[in-house]
């Protein structure tokens, strides 16, 4: 008899054992929706548990300085193989459009502008998403709807070299560019950042000044903007008036000789993180959304000269008019008149 109950309290332990565990594995979450909106408290384990399986993560991304930020998620999970395309945010968005028409499911994360990924969204290509890191971020980083959440934010300035350019003549205002002296000797990346940068101008001054810059023979080169960053840390280019302050405060850190300035009201690009709908590897890209918006994450940007929306991480310096464009709705029309107008005015 007590053989029986033993047996019998032996199979009950199972049964018991057994229901747990088909309990959890009918509430683990499975698709790419539930994988993003899983609160339970076994969340990281999940997660992790996830990426092991799936072993890799492709970002898309506009990040061109970015790899450090990459880098450093790969260490924290050396079983999570990083690949990322970079490319300006018309050239992903068009990618991203055109994969998904011809049913190519790509990316996992993508670390792009707000005008890009609203284009994504507005084709239904986003996958909202929440995450513990949403606690230290105000409402206004974090897209309505929670497709996306503000990751970075830089502005569009004059960058220069130091050692052909003196602090004493560099130029202080836009006017400043109009000066004779500088006819030939600046220099603008042809990518989005020309349309921003026409686009901060017209905002500050007017159409009648931007093209009075078509006296000034500015060149044009077809490379990021943190490429034509590089043309000015190696003296090749004496200033471009349409450069990132984080490209610059990163190139000053490791002791280049540049600066960089706002000559008025400037162009604010914000990047921020988004889920594919049909990400492959959802678990990975969960586990980096979380890492690019902590502390660790964001303190990584911080150190390429970014700026963060966090509450609890000191703000960088803002220059004291900042246009976010790129946030608007209207966006996509004013950038195509901004780079039609560019067209016009420079590399002539």
């Amino acid at each position: 008899m007590a053989q029986m109950k033993m047996i019998a309290a032996a199979t009950l332990g199972l049964g018991l054992a057994f229901g747990t565990w088909q309990a959890a594995a009918q509430t683990a979450p499975k698709t790419v929706a539930e994988i993003a909106n899983y609160t339970g408290a076994d969340r990281q384990k999940i997660l992790e548990d996830g990426a092991r399986r799936e072993g890799a993560l492709m970002i898309y991304s506009t990040g061109t300085q970015a790899d450090p930020v990459y880098q450093a998620f790969g260490k924290k999970y050396p079983f999570v193989k990083v690949e990322a395309y970079k490319a300006d945010s018309t050239s992903v968005t068009r990618r991203m459009i055109e994969e998904y028409a011809s049913g190519r499911y790509i990316p996992d994360a993508i670390d792009l502008s707000v005008a890009g990924l609203r284009a994504m969204h507005e084709n239904g290509l986003l996958q909202s998403y929440k995450t513990p890191e949403h606690a230290a971020y105000p409402k206004t980083a974090i897209e309505p709807g929670g497709h996306w959440t503000l990751d970075y934010e830089s502005y569009v300035g004059l960058g220069y070299n130091t050692k052909l350019i003196s602090e004493a003549e560099v130029p202080k205002t836009y006017d400043d560019l109009l000066d004779p002296k500088w006819r030939g000797k600046m220099a603008v990346p042809g990518t989005s950042t020309l349309a921003n940068w026409i686009g901060e101008m017209l905002a500050d001054r007017d159409e009648a000044f931007v093209r009075k810059l078509s006296t000034q023979q500015i060149r044009v080169f077809e490379v990021s903007a943190r490429a034509v960053a590089n043309l000015v840390v190696s003296g090749e280019v004496a200033m471009s008036p349409a450069m990132f302050n984080s490209h610059f405060a990163n190139s000053r850190d490791q002791g280049a000789p540049v600066a960089w300035r706002a000559l008025g009201g400037v162009y604010a690009t914000t990047g921020a993180m988004a889920l594919p709908a049909k990400a492959p590897h959802p678990h990975a890209a969960m586990l980096f959304i979380d890492f690019v918006l902590s502390q660790e994450g964001q303190t990584a940007y911080g150190k390429l000269g970014y700026a963060s929306a966090r509450t609890d991480m000191a703000a960088k310096d803002k220059p004291s008019k900042v246009y976010y464009f790129g946030d608007a709705p209207d966006f996509e029309q004013n950038y195509e008149k901004w780079m039609a107008l560019g067209r016009q005015v420079v590399g002539k």
